[in-house]
């Protein structure tokens, strides 16, 4: 964390901030309202790591379906890259967490103590009640919304309604309360106070946006062609005639900046593309009757050869962009085809030991454990059945009932007659179906031993 001059970002009004209001309501209603959603019964999503089972409306993960894990990391990443590649770091600036929770307590902040200027009046001012009271209250709704907001995020690893039964009878274990009280506090120390530090100085891709841009990408963009040079000037003065450009040097741009750049000094690391400088500038070109867009959205290459927004969309499919759609495309659909192909039971076979042994009437017997996964959510009967070696049988039970969402071990004996199956190892193979469904089948591998 680095110490430095408070920022009092100014309020601002106009189409980007809506759109950023509005990806705020559409995120949080996700976040918030997602793990309240029951679905066959339970939590809609859940990652119960207690029981190893992950729920995601009607699929149920487990861990061995990591491989999913390393297709959404693939997918996110690449989500990142094409969309910096066309947009710059639209999504910092409408849909990352720090963004939307600063803009959340930066309201609170604002309903509290007012706008920029009595902020920082009230920052200058002695103690009073009047400023207790303000900055109390303003730290108590961050508490809380924080204390919420890490409620809701173990309430995805632990049932919501079983948490809030626990949070309000006190019964939360040590972990649930760790994680509430850490996420909570997390919450409220970077969306309160670090704010434009964790944008700046903490968060990686600041620092590597660069590679992914090129003069063809989307950024804000001041025009100096159009606004240098800057002056102040009255509304009914002949910009031309003082020899001045549009920019009327107010510094709107900067007061409403979160991280506290001057857009006008070119692109900078620290521009989180969250356009309340447009929606600023906008305003201030309105009240001076100038026409909007001294700063805007377009590209290096637009400002440079005067391009229209024609040419600017024509550029967007360039090679980058192609290359990360094709990545995209295949490996989405490469994710859902694996789903849609995913076998309906899951099954693992372990030898007990890795000899053999002789039994009644000569035969040979090798035992396992068979462990089978049931991934729907209503019970099921399973027949195992065992081939590769003639006369080779499974001696003992070979039906097993699976709960729903359920894993079951079960010991297996797996017997040969006498004179069948070469000396040493032979490969075998289990077959597990559903009783009320042969189509629900998987086969398990393993190898039986014969002694020489």
């Amino acid at each position: 964390y680095q110490s430095q001059k408070k920022i009092y970002a100014k309020s601002v009004t106009g189409r980007f901030a809506n759109l950023r209001w509005l990806m705020v309501f559409v995120t949080q209603a996700i976040f918030y309202g997602l793990a309240w959603l029951p679905w066959n019964g339970r939590q809609a999503v859940l990652f119960d790591l207690g029981a190893r089972k992950f729920y995601i409306f009607d699929w149920i993960f487990w861990p061995q379906d990591v491989l999913y894990l390393t297709f959404i990391l693939i997918v996110s990443a690449y989500s990142l890259f094409f969309v910096t590649a066309i947009a710059g770091r639209v999504f910092c600036g409408y849909a990352c967490p720090q963004t939307v929770y600063t803009e959340i307590f930066m309201w609170v902040e604002e309903k509290f103590e007012g706008d920029r200027t009595a902020r920082i009046k009230l920052d200058q001012a002695p103690l009073s009640f009047a400023k207790a009271w303000r900055k109390g209250g303003k730290h108590l709704a961050w508490v809380l919304i924080g204390l919420w907001t890490g409620f809701t995020f173990v309430g995805y690893f632990t049932p919501i309604r079983t948490l809030a039964h626990e949070v309000l009878t006190g019964t939360t274990g040590p972990w649930e309360t760790f994680w509430i009280l850490f996420y909570g506090f997390a919450t409220w120390g970077n969306a309160g106070f670090m704010r434009e530090q964790v944008c700046k100085y903490m968060c990686p891709y600041a620092r590597f946006q660069s590679a992914m841009f090129d003069k063809d990408t989307l950024i804000i963009t001041y025009d100096p062609e159009r606004g240098e040079p800057r002056g102040s000037r009255s509304r009914k003065a002949d910009p031309k005639a003082l020899g001045l450009g549009d920019c009327v040097d107010c510094e709107i741009c900067v007061h409403v900046c979160p991280t506290g750049i001057d857009i006008r000094k070119g692109l900078q690391y620290e521009c989180i593309g969250c356009a309340a400088c447009i929606d600023g500038c906008n305003q201030v070109m309105d009240r001076m009757g100038y026409p909007r867009g001294l700063i805007r959205y377009t590209t290096t290459n637009a400002l440079a050869l005067k391009l229209d927004r024609a040419a600017i969309v024509r550029r967007v499919l360039r090679p980058r962009v192609l290359v990360y759609s094709a990545i995209l495309v295949a490996v989405t659909l490469a994710i859902f085809g694996h789903l849609a192909l995913r076998a309906p039971i899951k099954a693992d076979v372990i030898r007990d030991s890795a000899l053999g042994r002789e039994v009644e009437e000569g035969m040979i017997e090798n035992g396992y454990r068979l462990q089978i996964i049931n991934p729907t959510e209503h019970p099921r009967t399973f027949r195992v059945t065992v081939g590769g070696i003639d006369t080779i049988f499974i001696a003992g039970e070979s039906q097993f009932e699976v709960g729903p969402a359920g894993v079951r071990m079960v010991p297996i004996s797996v017997r040969v007659k006498p004179g069948h199956g070469a000396p040493g190892s032979n490969k075998v193979s289990f077959h597990v179906e559903a009783v009320d469904d042969a189509a629900v089948a998987v086969d398990a591998r393993s190898t039986f031993f014969v002694p020489r």
